[in-house]
């Protein structure tokens, strides 16, 4: 069993950039920003009128958004739809890429985000990011500063939002529940995932029963704890690939007797085996 993992460190809060600046509109549908934040940095809660993926260069971050948290490393993007109020966390220094689509972004593209569409995108979801993906958004980002409208900028942008709407969905992300004790358990797991492998520890933690616990893993989220806790452990293996750790490290580090077992867990959680999902 690995070792206990360490008491998190003070996160520093810092406000989002403002929003405004980067407004989407219909002249400049697609709008595109960079930030580098250190890690254990939090910005602060909020949400936007206008959907956003969010995706990193370097480094690994965490987007809770709605009801369920996603780790994002180089690899993947979340999409948040308009409205929806979420929070960053910087697991490693990062580059964070943004992108911002106006309403009407589905004229030039593919319809993301009309309001009341039976669409997979009006929620959050985990796409890959394709190293076509990956290179628009940085020939955009050159084009923020230069006069809104060029040419240039709409084919960019009418070619992103095509790249995107064929993007593969990825299925990582973990729910979270409304229920306070709950949620401030859900939240421990998250920021150390193999500090306790048993229920009964974690719950104990938090000062509750396992069986209070348990049943409302049932009644919140629909899974047992077990089966949860195997989600965060996929994520946060989706993390220390990134870093390209051997898988023997990456197992050995989240508790498993064996990279075979570890492969196991990930091709009943994905579908595939470790050496395509990690890629």
């Amino acid at each position: 069993m690995p070792r206990p993992a360490a008491l998190p460190r003070h996160r520093a809060s810092v406000p989002p950039i403002d929003p405004l600046r980067y407004a989407p509109t219909a002249d400049r549908p697609v709008r595109a920003k960079s930030r580098r934040l250190a890690a254990e940095t939090q910005v602060q809660p909020h949400q936007h009128a206008w959907g956003q993926l969010g995706f990193s260069v370097t480094g690994v971050v965490r987007l809770t958004a709605g009801r369920g948290t996603y780790i994002v490393p180089p690899s993947r993007a979340v999409w948040i739809p308009p409205g929806t109020e979420h929070v960053l966390t910087v697991v490693e220094d990062a580059e964070l890429l943004t992108l911002y689509l106006h309403q009407d972004a589905g004229r030039c593209g593919p319809d993301l985000v009309e309001p009341g569409a039976s669409s997979p995108w009006t929620a959050c979801r985990v796409v890959e990011v394709s190293s076509l993906m990956r290179e628009l958004v940085l020939q955009l980002l050159e084009q923020s500063g230069l006069q809104a409208g060029s040419e240039r900028e709409h084919h960019l942008s009418a070619l992103l939002l095509d790249e995107l709407r064929h993007a593969r969905p990825v299925p990582l992300g973990v729910d979270l529940p409304r229920d306070k004790r709950l949620l401030a358990l859900c939240e421990a797991v998250l920021d150390h995932p193999t500090r306790w492998a048993l229920l009964d520890d974690w719950a104990r933690s938090v000062g509750a029963s396992p069986r209070t616990v348990a049943r409302l893993f049932r009644s919140e989220l629909g899974t047992s704890f077990l089966q949860w806790r195997q989600q965060v452990l996929l994520a946060k293996a989706v993390s220390m690939a990134a870093r390209k750790l051997p898988m023997a490290v990456i197992s050995a580090e989240l508790g498993y007797a064996s990279p075979s077992a570890f492969s196991a867990m990930v091709r009943r959680s994905v579908g595939l085996p470790p050496s395509r999902f990690f890629a």
